[in-house]
């Protein structure tokens, strides 16, 4: 059992780790009527307000959503007086910004930290767009987004990415600066984009606070990522889709369960604030708009006829993880048939999307890992990971089982939270390798959040035990590129030399494909 001490270092480890807006058709006096706050008509700033840089998100055939928050002391609450300030916007076909086809005017309200999330409707679909920014004398700079296909067009190719984990402490977002130079038309975050705790000792760069509770912890924490050029950069070359995961409120809470020794009602708190703060800052629409402790973030993008993806959120509803969490034997908790990932109304709705597709490319993106792994090799041991979808076994089942019975066309599950690259066919019965593969998932390294290394050797070993598992790496960080056409999915995991130094080379560690009509993927 010495070899394995790892699975309980690892669960211990993993315990510890782990509006107003303004939008088109809505004028900014309507908006500002909301309020009881002085709209001031040519504000002065103490610093560059666009300091947090810009973003686009939920791409749809006739429009985006803008997003941009004025902030000239990013890490000292955003240093914005208590006051409406009216932000002008506008969008053209050229980075430019010569040709202006679409302009208008939000109010970034102290409310919503001065965010603004610009709806734009009236787009054409397909196209490449580009946006800025100005509020009093000053520019944002220039952001290129892009609207999807219309829904029933024919798709020749579509290429997105996608990332996950980026512990500001651990390391260099080297990883963005390599996505920002990709040819792409989305990219899909999965989750653990800031991370909660306090400062840690061993990595490049410090975490600004103790851990963060507060509605005022939560903007300070998410400003601080938001300072970093690489990803100002990968949000400023394409529109994103976003969601969550544990570490934008704390590490493995499962619904309004907290990990640490919180009472309900200080989690309750807590969850509302890191609700907002994330709306806050991320390109969500008004659907996401919070509502306490709650946001609605499970939704669906349809790309043409070549993908459409179903985001999930496995926090928000989750039942608590069985058997008392962590890495270890799965207990008769871990099979409850009234156990869930996704809450009974978020599974329905993805059974329902998943029955009416007609994508040719059914996409699952969401947080924990789906496929069964096994990291105990030894001949009649186990050892799963709870948090993961090994501890919602019975959900898990009722999800391969419709996805064998219906037969949406080419189902795919994207997945990040492990900080390590996985390959998995997605198994009617994990335990039974000739049991049939109804689907295929692509698990996602952190951009710079940490796997162990001593952790390494242990699940390689294991993956004997697991031949469902087509690869696994956990020593690289980076990203995975997907190209998608009529006849084939190609995954491309990216990698950087390091995340220790703010630039790096980037490479591809390993490609793999699933052709249409065929579940599972080949190594290229």
């Amino acid at each position: 059992m010495e070899r394995f001490q790892f699975a309980r270092d690892l669960a211990t480890k993993h315990k510890r780790r782990r509006f107003l807006i303004g939008t088109l058709g809505v004028s900014a006096s309507v908006i500002a009527s909301q309020w009881t706050h002085k709209v001031v008509a040519q504000p002065s700033f103490s610093g560059y307000p666009f300091s947090l840089g810009i973003a686009s998100g939920e791409p749809l055939p006739d429009g985006v959503v803008l997003w941009t928050r004025l902030a000239p002391e990013p890490l000292n609450g955003g240093g914005m007086p208590s006051v409406n300030v009216p932000v002008q916007w506008q969008v053209a076909l050229d980075e430019n910004m010569r040709n202006v086809v679409r302009r208008g005017t939000a109010i970034a309200t102290p409310e919503f930290a001065h965010s603004v999330h610009v709806e734009v409707g009236g787009l054409q679909p397909d196209r490449w767009y580009w946006y800025q920014f100005k509020a009093g004398n000053e520019v944002s700079s220039i952001g290129r987004t892009r609207t999807a296909p219309a829904r029933d067009t024919r798709v020749a190719q579509f290429r997105f990415g996608f990332v996950n984990c980026q512990d500001w402490q651990n390391g260099y977002y080297t990883a963005y600066q390599g996505l920002a130079k990709e040819e792409l038309d989305l990219v899909v975050h999965l989750g653990d984009y800031i991370y909660e705790y306090g400062p840690q000792p061993g990595g490049p760069r410090q975490h600004n606070s103790p851990e963060i509770v507060t509605l005022a912890d939560y903007r300070n924490r998410h400003a601080l990522y938001k300072t970093d050029a690489n990803l100002q950069a990968s949000h400023a070359a394409f529109p994103w889709i976003v969601t969550w995961d544990d570490h934008e409120v704390e590490n493995n809470y499962a619904s309004l369960i907290p990990e640490e020794n919180q009472s309900q009602q200080e989690f309750v708190t807590r969850r509302a604030n890191a609700y907002q703060a994330y709306y806050e800052h991320m390109p969500l629409r008004r659907l996401s708009l919070p509502h306490g402790p709650y946001l609605q973030l499970y939704r669906r993008f349809t790309f043409g006829d070549i993908a459409e993806f179903n985001v999930l959120d496995t926090r928000q509803y989750r039942s608590n993880q069985p058997c008392d969490d962590g890495l270890k034997p799965r207990c008769s908790e871990a099979f409850d048939p009234n156990a869930t990932m996704t809450g009974t109304k978020q599974e329905q709705w993805l059974f329902r999307g998943l029955s009416k597709s007609q994508a040719r490319w059914n996409v699952i993106a969401q947080q924990t890992m789906m496929a069964q792994y096994n990291f105990d090799a030894r001949p009649g041991q186990e050892v799963f990971n709870l948090d993961q979808w090994d501890g919602y076994v019975a959900a898990r089942d009722r999800l391969l089982k419709f996805l064998q019975q219906q037969q949406p066309s080419n189902p795919v599950v994207i997945t990040g939270d492990i900080h390590s690259s996985w390959v998995h066919d997605l198994k009617t019965d994990f335990n039974n390798p000739n049991s049939p593969t109804v689907g295929t998932e692509f698990v996602g390294t952190s951009i710079s959040s940490d796997f162990p290394e001593t952790f390494i050797p242990p699940t390689v070993a294991a993956l004997s035990a697991n031949p469902h598992t087509k690869f696994f790496d956990g020593k690289n960080r980076g990203y995975v590129r997907c190209h998608l056409t009529q006849n084939t999915w190609q995954s491309d995991y990216r990698i950087v030399s390091t995340i220790r130094e703010p630039n790096a080379s980037i490479s591809t560690l390993a490609s793999f494909v699933v052709p249409n009509g065929r579940s599972g993927a080949e190594q290229a």
